[in-house]
């Protein structure tokens, strides 16, 4: 049995391992990006106007819908070459006071139309779907309803569409309450290392990267070319992503156009948030493993990057593996002595931290800046961050094993609350699941089980994984405790 718990220890090890690697391959990638300039274009009105349709679509959103409907009346773009279209799956009151809304804006000149369906099939690809089949624009921008994206939004999107291959342009989201708490500031962090090393890591490599659901612009064409929106899995970004690339249409990334966004407050959000994003990337690794492996015109490197990147949220499934073996081996250690070249050996895999913490250094410096100050913040977040990551492995496990068998699950939305000051309540909202998912109380045994893990290194004076269970100690406790008591 001693053997068996080793050896998948290893296993996990050496599998983070390559995963480190190709992280590593993007931050290098990063790296050689950020000497160049990017070109920021603006669209010149001399210049031939196309068509633009800007999609919005909503379901239940009391809170921040007449936000993103004036913030999308300012989009400067003339008026007879720009269409909205609200695509709207409500169910609730905020269906009145959205209609009311687009009246208001109706009158004052824009070109709005408010699109309801009697049936939410295929959710929120169904109702992108829809709403394209009447679509004027040659372009088709999209919003989720807690976006807010600058009036030169398009102007600078647009003129990118000159290379007649590319598909898509996605901008950089930003976040409009990072600081509102320790959930937030987690949330940005982990988000402001995609958008800006991964994303950009990519792009330069000529690797697939994805589209984000939102705070993108599609060529009308490149989507149909693709075969149109898909509902079978719970990422229709990423589905419909890699269909373009695999279809051979380029994506353009902008780090240097920003679009603002509402974080979740609540860990009931962010668990359901988390739980959608990891079973879609493991639904879309069922769903396009083999053809990206198959795909002769595929480098091996762009093949090595997407099977890593479709498998991404899997590795959850490895870090709470590793965790959980992590204790049994203090007791084997200390009983096995003869086994000690073998974690010498292992020690080595610890070279996968530090690729991470070199990889997050450079999103975080590039946000904050650099210096002492901010390396010293930087290194509480880092730590702050991969302890309640882990704290979501369980979570999150349960979404990939599900995302993998096959298991189909309604689209959960993500509540919005429109608040940026902690004293806001935020108990009245009424979308706030306060049920308590049965996760949550498995959390809660391995909080436990990582306080014995503290002590179990004082009993075997093996202090070596000491910081990575005070971590895991930690990131269940926060995870769990705040599930339960989210006020």
């Amino acid at each position: 049995m001693e053997i068996v718990i080793v050896l998948i220890y290893a296993l996990c090890l050496i599998t983070i391992f390559f995963y480190s690697l190709s992280q590593l391959n993007l931050l290098l990638n990063y790296l050689k990006a950020k000497r160049l300039d990017p070109k920021t274009e603006v669209l010149d009105t001399s210049d031939s106007i196309p068509k633009v349709t800007i999609q919005l679509p909503l379901y239940n959103e009391l809170y921040v819908t007449e936000r993103l409907l004036d913030n999308i009346a300012e989009i400067d773009y003339p008026k007879n070459h720009l269409e909205i279209q609200v695509l709207d799956d409500s169910t609730d009151d905020s269906i009145i006071t959205t209609r009311r809304k687009i009246s208001e804006l109706q009158e004052r000149g824009l070109d709005i139309k408010h699109i309801t369906r009697t049936d939410r099939k295929g959710f929120k690809a169904g109702a992108l779907k829809e709403g394209l089949e009447f679509a004027k624009g040659e372009f088709i921008a999209i919003f989720d309803s807690d976006f807010l994206p600058q009036s030169d939004w398009l102007r600078r999107t647009i003129p990118h569409f000159k290379d007649e291959n590319i598909g898509v342009v996605q901008t950089r989201w930003g976040h409009i309450n990072r600081n509102y708490s320790l959930l937030t500031k987690i949330q940005a962090f982990a988000l402001d290392f995609h958008f800006v090393l991964e994303q950009v890591g990519r792009n330069y490599g000529n690797h697939f990267i994805n589209f984000n659901g939102t705070a993108g612009i599609w060529r009308k064409s490149c989507i149909l070319d693709a075969g149109n929106w898909h509902g079978d899995t719970l990422t229709e970004d990423l589905d419909l992503s890699y269909r373009a690339q695999l279809k051979k249409w380029k994506f353009k990334y902008l780090e240097e156009v920003e679009t603002p966004a509402e974080l979740p407050i609540v860990m009931s959000a962010a668990r359901s948030q988390q739980f959608r994003w990891n079973k879609g990337a493991a639904e879309n690794f069922i769903k396009f493993k083999s053809k990206i492996i198959k795909d002769k015109d595929l480098s091996k490197s762009t093949k090595f990057q997407s099977v890593f990147h479709l498998l991404n949220s899997s590795m959850f499934l490895v870090v709470l593996l590793t965790a959980l073996l992590s204790v049994p081996v203090l007791y084997i250690k200390k009983d096995h002595p003869e086994l000690g070249w073998i974690f010498h050996i292992l020690a080595f895999f610890a070279i996968s931290t530090l690729i991470f913490f070199l990889s997050y250094w450079q999103s975080y410096s590039k946000i904050h800046g650099s210096g002492l100050k901010n390396f010293t913040k930087f290194i509480a977040m880092f730590l702050g961050f991969f302890s309640v990551a882990m704290g979501f492995s369980v979570h999150n496990t349960w979404a990939i094993l599900e995302g993998h068998s096959g298991k189909k699950t309604a689209f959960i939305r993500t509540p919005k609350f429109n608040i940026n000051k902690v004293k806001n309540k935020i108990n009245k909202n009424i979308y706030v699941n306060h049920k308590i998912e049965f996760t949550v109380i498995l959390e809660l045994i391995l909080f436990v089980y990582f306080g014995f893990a503290i002590f179990s290194a004082f009993y075997t004076s093996d202090f070596g994984l000491i910081i990575f269970h005070l971590m895991l100690f930690f990131g269940f406790g926060f995870v769990s405790l705040k599930s339960l008591f989210p006020n």
